[in-house]
C-alpha cells in the first residue's frame, strides 16, 4: 500500500483550520489479543484527524483515520483518507465528499445539491469501479402549516425504484415507502408521556409503546403480527448518562451502558433461562 508523506505534510502546511485529533479505541468480544502479541490489535484503536481549508467560494474539509499500532511499516497505518468540497452554484449548494479505503482500495464518492429558495435538494451516490450507485431527490412542500416531505429515489445497480412521502404535523407523524414490489407505512404519534409507533406492511406490522414512567425511567413494549414480543427498558444516569436493556424472549438480550466518553455493550442469546454466544464490546473517544 502506498502513501505519500509529502503530500499530508503539504496539506497541513496549507490549512487554515486543524481540529484536534480525536483517538477512539475499542475491545470487541472481549477480546484483547492481536496478531502483535500485545493485545493492540484487540483494542482496535483508531485516530482520526481533521482539517479545514478555503480558497475563494470553495469550502473544503479532509480527514484522515489511521491504524494506532506498534509498525515499521508507517504506510500500512492509513485506513482512510476523506474529503469535502463546498460551494455555490447558481443559487445551488453543492457538495462532493469523497472518500478512498486505503484497505479495501475502494472510493465512493458522494455529489449533494439543494437549493434553499424552492426547498429542494438533490444527492447522488457512487463509486469509481462501479459508477452511479443511486439518485434521490427530496421536495418539501406547505400544506397548512404542516411539512410534506417527497422523496423519489432510484438504485441504478438493481434498477429499483421507489418513493418516501412523509408529513409531518408535530406530534403525529406518518411516512409511506412504496415501490413496484412493496409498500410500508410508519404512523409515529405523541401524547403527554406516551409515544406510539404503529409499522405496517404486507409482510409484517409490529406497534410500539413508549412510556415515560418517570423523569430517569422509560419502558417500551413491541409486539407484531406473529405475537412476537420484546421489551426496552432505559434508565438515565444522569449527566446524559444513560442503561438501556431489551429483551426478546427466547432471543437475545443486550445491554448497553453509556457514560461520558465510554460506551460498553453487551449481547448474549437467550433460550429460557439459558444464556449462550455471550459477546462484549467497549468503546471510547478521546479528544486530545
Amino acid at each position: 500500500m502506498k502513501f505519500s508523506l509529502v503530500a499530508v505534510a503539504a496539506l497541513v502546511a496549507s490549512a487554515e483550520a486543524i481540529t484536534k485529533p480525536s483517538l477512539t479505541i475499542s475491545v470487541t468480544d472481549g477480546s484483547f489479543d492481536g496478531a502483535d502479541g500485545l493485545g493492540v490489535d484487540g483494542l482496535n484503536p483508531t485516530l482520526t484527524w481533521k482539517g479545514s481549508s478555503s480558497a475563494g467560494d470553495i469550502d473544503i474539509d479532509y480527514g484522515i483515520e489511521s491504524a494506532v499500532r506498534p509498525t515499521t511499516d508507517i504506510a500500512s497505518l492509513p485506513r482512510k483518507i476523506f474529503g469535502t468540497v463546498k460551494t455555490n452554484v447558481a443559487g445551488w449548494g453543492v457538495s462532493a465528499k469523497g472518500e478512498k479505503d486505503l484497505e479495501s482500495g475502494s472510493t465512493d464518492l458522494e455529489v449533494n445539491a439543494n437549493n434553499e429558495d424552492i426547498d429542494l435538494s438533490v444527492a447522488l451516490t457512487a463509486s469509481v469501479d462501479g459508477g452511479v450507485d443511486s439518485i434521490s431527490a427530496t421536495k418539501n412542500l406547505d400544506v397548512d402549516g404542516k411539512t410534506l416531505k417527497i422523496t423519489p429515489r432510484y438504485r441504478v445497480a438493481d434498477e429499483d425504484a421507489d418513493v418516501v412521502i412523509k408529513y409531518d404535523a408535530g406530534d403525529t407523524n406518518v411516512e409511506l415507502t412504496a415501490s413496484r414490489d412493496s409498500q410500508e407505512v410508519v404512523i409515529d404519534h405523541t401524547m403527554d408521556k406516551t409515544n406510539i409507533k404503529l409499522t405496517a406492511s404486507a409482510d409484517n406490522q409490529e406497534v410500539t409503546v413508549s412510556q415515560q414512567i418517570d423523569d430517569d425511567n422509560r419502558i417500551a413494549p413491541t409486539i407484531n403480527r406473529n405475537g412476537d414480543i420484546s421489551l426496552e427498558w432505559e434508565r438515565k444516569l444522569g449527566d446524559d448518562n444513560t442503561l438501556t436493556a431489551t429483551l426478546k424472549p427466547n432471543e437475545s438480550i443486550d445491554v448497553e451502558w453509556k457514560d461520558d466518553a465510554w460506551t460498553a455493550e453487551v449481547k448474549a442469546g437467550l433460550d429460557g433461562s439459558n444464556i449462550s454466544g455471550l459477546s462484549i464490546s467497549t468503546k471510547r473517544e478521546v479528544l486530545f
